[in-house]
Parts: C-alpha cells; sequence; structure tokens
C-alpha cells in the first residue's frame, strides 16, 4: 500500500512539473512575439516615417482688420478699379470726419481715381529725365546767398544753390557745419543742466579762460586764470594743471590761483614755441565745435544749436538724446549711423533746401537722386567722379566730362557700347529705348481678298 501511495505522489508531482514548464514556456513565446510584433511595428513605423514625406506647417495668413460700414461704402464705389488701401482708409475717415452724405461717396471716389490715375507713371517712362528736369529747372531760380538759420542769432548756415550743390556733390564736409542737438528728458527743462551738457560739448581753450604772460628774464611763463569763467565753464584748477601737463618738456605748478610753467630747456625759441602752444591748447569740449547757442524752444524746452559738426562724439556726451540729434554733414551721418540714416539725410536736406527758397518738387524725385546716390551702400556724388563717372556706356561717359579721355580709355580696353541710355542714341542719332521708343510693334499688312462677281 505505501508504495502505492508513493507511486502516485510521484505520478502528481511528476503531473505538476510537466504542467509547470509548460505555462513558462508559454509566457517565454508570448513574451518573444510581443518583442517581435513591437520590433515589426517600429520597423514598419520606421519605413513609413520614411516613405512619407513630413507636412509642411500651413501658414496662418493674418486676419484683415474688421472693415467699418464706410469703408464698405468706398469698396463698393470702386469697384472693379484700384485704390490702394491706405488711400481708401484715409477717404473713408475723411468721409466720417466732414459728415458727408452716402449718396456723394461715389462722386468722390470717382474724381480721386481720376487724380490716382494721373500721378501714375506710365510703363517705360523716363524717370530719371524728369527726376533731373524738375530739380533742375528750379534749381536755376534758386539764390547764392548765405544767410543767419531760421530763428538762432549768429550762426551762419549756407543755403540755396550752394547748399545743393554740396548734397549733390557728396562733399566731405560742408562749408557751414552745424548741429541741432536735442537733451534728454532729465536735462530739456532744466536751465543748469542745460548748460553744463553745453560746456562739455563747447570747446574752450586756455587762450579763452586764462592771460598767458611771459617773464623774458627768467625764461617763464605765468598763466592766471579767471576764476569766473572757470566756474561757469566747470573747470577746476587741478584739471587745469593735468591739461598744461600734457604739453612736454616742461613743469607746471599752482602757486596762489596762478600757474608758472618753467622749461626743461630755457631758451628764448622754446619760450615761444610753447606759448603758442599754450594759446591753442584745448583745454575742455569736443574737436570741431567752436561756438553753442541755448536757446528754449515752445514745447520742447532747451535746444542746443552748435556752430561746428562731431556726431559720433557728441552722441556719447551724457544728456544729449542721440535719436533726435542732427548734423548738416552727410558724410558724418554716413559713418557712424548707416547708409540708410543718410540717404534720408540726403532727402531731409535737398528738400528743406528747395523748400526754403519756396520752390515745390515733388518728394519722389528727391528720393529717387538719393536713391542712385547710395544704391551701392556708399554715398556717390553725382559727378564724373562718381554715378556719371561710372556709367556703362562710353558715350554717355564722354558726353558728360573729359571726352578725349573717356575714349582712349575705352579705345585701349576695347569697351563696347551697347546703346541703351538716353545720351548715346542721341550721339548716334537713333530712337531712344524710353517711353514711346521702348515700343517696338510690327504689323502684317494683309492683302483684301477681291470679290467674285456673281
Amino acid at each position: 500500500m505505501a508504495e502505492k501511495k508513493n507511486k502516485s505522489k510521484k505520478k502528481t508531482t511528476a503531473k505538476k512539473s510537466t504542467k509547470t514548464p509548460t505555462k513558462s514556456s508559454a509566457k517565454k513565446t508570448t513574451k518573444k512575439i510581443t518583442k517581435t510584433s513591437k520590433s515589426k511595428t517600429s520597423t514598419t513605423t520606421k519605413k513609413t516615417t520614411k516613405t512619407t514625406p513630413k507636412k509642411k506647417p500651413v501658414k496662418k495668413t493674418p486676419k484683415s482688420p474688421p472693415q467699418t460700414e464706410m469703408q464698405k461704402l468706398v469698396i463698393d464705389a470702386i469697384g472693379n478699379r484700384y485704390l490702394p488701401v491706405q488711400i481708401i482708409d484715409e477717404i473713408a475717415e475723411k468721409i466720417e470726419e466732414h459728415g458727408i452724405s452716402k449718396k456723394k461717396i461715389p462722386l468722390i471716389v470717382d474724381r480721386i481715381i481720376q487724380d490716382f490715375d494721373k500721378n501714375r507713371i506710365d510703363p517705360s517712362e523716363a524717370c530719371g529725365i524728369v527726376g533731373a528736369q524738375s530739380i533742375g529747372e528750379p534749381g536755376t531760380q534758386m539764390t547764392m546767398r548765405t544767410f543767419h538759420y531760421a530763428g538762432v542769432a549768429e550762426i551762419n548756415v549756407t543755403l540755396g544753390l550752394p547748399r545743393l550743390i554740396e548734397i549733390v556733390d557728396a562733399r566731405s564736409s560742408p562749408k557751414t557745419p552745424m548741429m541741432n542737438i536735442y537733451l534728454d528728458i532729465s536735462c530739456r527743462h532744466d536751465q543748469k543742466k542745460a548748460k553744463q551738457v553745453a560746456n562739455q560739448i563747447e570747446i574752450t581753450e586756455l587762450n579763452a579762460i586764462a592771460e598767458i604772460e611771459t617773464d623774458l628774464t627768467n625764461l617763464m611763463i605765468t598763466v592766471k586764470p579767471n576764476h569766473d569763467t572757470l566756474e561757469n565753464k566747470g573747470i577746476s584748477m587741478k584739471s587745469l594743471v593735468k591739461v598744461i601737463k600734457k604739453i612736454r618738456k616742461i613743469d607746471a605748478k599752482e602757486k596762489k590761483g596762478t600757474i608758472v610753467i618753467a622749461l626743461d630747456d630755457p631758451s628764448y625759441k622754446n619760450l615761444l614755441d610753447i606759448t603758442e602752444k599754450l594759446k591753442d591748447l584745448k583745454v575742455k569740449g569736443v574737436n570741431g565745435i567752436k561756438r553753442i547757442i541755448i536757446r528754449k524752444e515752445p514745447d520742447e524746452g532747451y535746444v542746443i544749436y552748435s556752430e561746428g559738426s562731431n556726431l559720433s562724439k557728441v552722441l556719447e556726451i551724457e544728456g544729449v538724446d542721440p535719436y533726435r540729434t542732427t548734423t548738416n554733414d552727410i558724410q558724418a551721418v554716413g559713418r557712424v549711423l548707416g547708409i540708410e540714416a543718410a540717404r534720408n539725410m540726403i532727402i531731409e536736406e535737398a528738400y528743406n533746401t528747395l523748400s526754403e527758397q519756396g520752390l515745390n518738387v515733388d518728394l519722389r524725385h528727391i528720393m529717387m537722386v538719393a536713391d542712385v546716390m547710395t544704391a551701392d551702400g556708399t554715398i556717390k556724388a553725382i559727378g564724373r567722379h562718381g554715378v556719371s563717372g561710372e556709367k556703362t556706356s562710353v558715350l554717355s561717359r564722354a558726353a558728360f566730362e573729359i571726352t578725349v579721355n573717356h575714349l582712349l580709355h575705352a579705345s585701349r580696353r576695347g569697351e563696347t557700347d551697347f546703346l541703351q541710355g538716353v545720351a548715346e542714341n542721341i550721339i548716334v542719332g537713333q530712337p531712344v529705348n524710353l517711353g514711346t521708343g521702348a515700343v517696338k510693334l510690327v504689323m502684317k499688312r494683309i492683302k483684301p481678298k477681291k470679290k467674285v462677281k456673281k
């Protein structure tokens, strides 16, 4: 019996043992299947990602601002015709301002479209010639005089034709350089602070604030500063001694409110040389700015007007507003602020000089001249050293200035003229490729068929 029981136990254990491995193997197989399935899915996804192109992000078009009733009425009146959006907005604003009735809107729009079409440039129009004519013809009516700057006493500024020639020639420095220096909010309405800024800008020489005496017997120089002017200019005695000590081969000492200067190599010639150097010695201020005038402008506060210009150094001074400070030196504006600022300066200066003489020139012509002058990133003169001298056409260069030299250089280089401009076509005696000359029409003349008699 015991043996049977043992056998039966062994059978059960064997059965159990046989059952357990099947479960584990099943689990393992399921794991393997899941792994393989994952790997397959991953490969399939990879393949799909490779094959399917990435969708580009759709750019959202900016929503146009909601139109008012008046704008809709104006657009309806325009119909199939064209007007810029800005003009449409302006028309709608003006109609609302003046309280014009809706019945008159179509008439107003018709008149505006007529004027707009008149001012549009026709295709292949000679805009360069028209621009040159519109600036050059009223330029002959300009005066040759220079007079005071408007509202500022004792500052002479070149105006009229000489100033226009300066702008067009892109001179390195104008005849009468000047600056309009605007101040920060902190200094704008305070007279003392405005004066302090002006003292930092205006150049002060030793000769203007002190008396220089030479002692020929002892070969010594004594500088007697005026203490009132020192206080007004904000200069201390220590700073004055420091500035004088910068001169070579001298020794300066302060004695009872005066400065005594001794020479390292005492001689009559050295004494005269050093006295001349002391007279022209710069104590304070910015180089190039000789004189300053402070004026109180309405709705602005204190503004500094300077005779002379040094834009880069003035912008570094505390209290100066760098965003509004201007100069009439166009080349300095180009160096400090860039070519775009120089272009704007050319437009502004040319327009102001013409309008000051009472000459109404369209701003677009002046803008075109400024664009031509600053097209390649540098300020070029309109002359033989600039725009006219760099033309591709040989005949147009020869027609402008130094005819023989241009023709000799061109023949030496073997240049060809494609006759695309105005001057070269006129020289040759053929129509210019502008306006009606740019259009080439060929028409076939077909003979009318003879009517057959019945």
